[in-house]
């Protein structure tokens, strides 16, 4: 077989159901794709479904695709025969290299020779992951952004022997499916937004390591502060306004010595068992008796009135 054009796949295999490839399952179910969906899991089936019900009403308000149906879903308990029917393959299974390895060399023995087969990885590199593939050209990383139903980003890159076309394939099919697309030059350890995130969340664990800020203070630092200038500006940007009219030329000679106070602690702290309980018991005190179902609808209803005031939606 000949490999489909990005608009023309109207089949794709998830691998992997749990929370990201669940949402992966939910967004291409809402985009009107046929989902076959694998994991080796007892109740993986159960879980899947309930996902996908519980991110279906979010979908729904941000406007279903023609056809777009939950019946449209497929869970196939043999790997082989879910990734048989594959036009599309997006693998998202447990972060361990080894099982990574094994997984996408299972997946490229059984499926049709030209279909692109991407990974959810959040940290490891194609190059690393891709080793024990008989055809490693056409696999390529497509990291989402959790819930993947919801958040636009997918950060695409291919390894040391994946195809360029296979690159700009998956880049195009990403696009057409309505995700805001990062086509990386090269592989970078925890790719561009994860290295972004990693910073925040080290600098978070260390002042609540340190009794400097409480899970309640640190979030709200965030979501009634930059935060706010985020979705339409990012760092650059923000910073770059931070220097009036001078823009980012009077900002970093302005305050680039202050790049040198002894601010940031950007070694990863010890996550020591007080460190760990202390995190968790304010994540629930912040929590305030909501469950999680009930948490994930709120950032749901949130990340869709933000798309829609900035006009992404």
């Amino acid at each position: 077989m000949s490999r489909p054009a990005p608009a023309d796949v109207r089949t794709v295999t998830c691998v992997g159901a749990g929370v990201i490839g669940g949402g992966w399952v939910a967004y291409f179910l809402a985009q009107g794709y046929d989902v076959v969906a694998w994991d080796p899991a007892e109740d993986a089936e159960a879980r899947l479904r309930h996902l996908v019900d519980a991110a279906w009403p979010a979908l729904t308000e941000l406007g279903l695709a023609e056809g777009a149906s939950t019946d449209r879903l497929r869970v196939e308990p043999d790997l082989a025969a879910a990734c048989a029917v594959a036009e599309f393959v997006q693998e998202s299974a447990p972060e361990d290299l080894e099982l990574k390895r094994t997984l996408l060399a299972d997946i490229d023995a059984v499926t049709p020779e030209d279909v692109v087969i991407s990974s959810s990885t959040s940290g490891y590199g194609m190059s690393e992951m891709q080793v024990r593939c008989a055809h490693p050209e056409r696999t390529v990383v497509g990291h989402p952004f959790n819930p993947p139903y919801l958040i636009p980003l997918v950060e695409v890159v291919g390894g040391e022997r994946t195809a360029p076309d296979v690159v700009a394939w998956a880049s195009d099919f990403f696009r057409h499916v309505g995700k805001s697309v990062i086509t990386m030059d090269r592989e970078v350890p925890g790719f561009i937004a994860n290295r972004l995130q990693e910073a925040l969340w080290r600098e978070a664990l260390h002042m609540v390591a340190a009794g400097e800020a409480t899970v309640e203070q640190i979030d709200l630092s965030i979501t009634a502060g930059p935060g706010l200038r985020w979705p339409i500006h990012g760092p650059m940007m923000t910073f770059h306004l931070a220097g009036g009219q001078g823009g980012m030329a009077h900002m970093l000679d302005h305050f680039g010595p202050s790049l040198k106070s002894p601010w940031t602690r950007l070694v990863a702290a010890e996550l020591t068992p007080e460190l760990r309980d202390a995190v968790v018991d304010g994540c629930e005190q912040e929590a305030a008796g909501r469950t999680i179902d009930e948490l994930v609808a709120e950032r749901d209803r949130g990340v869709i009135a933000i798309l829609r005031a900035l006009g992404r939606a």
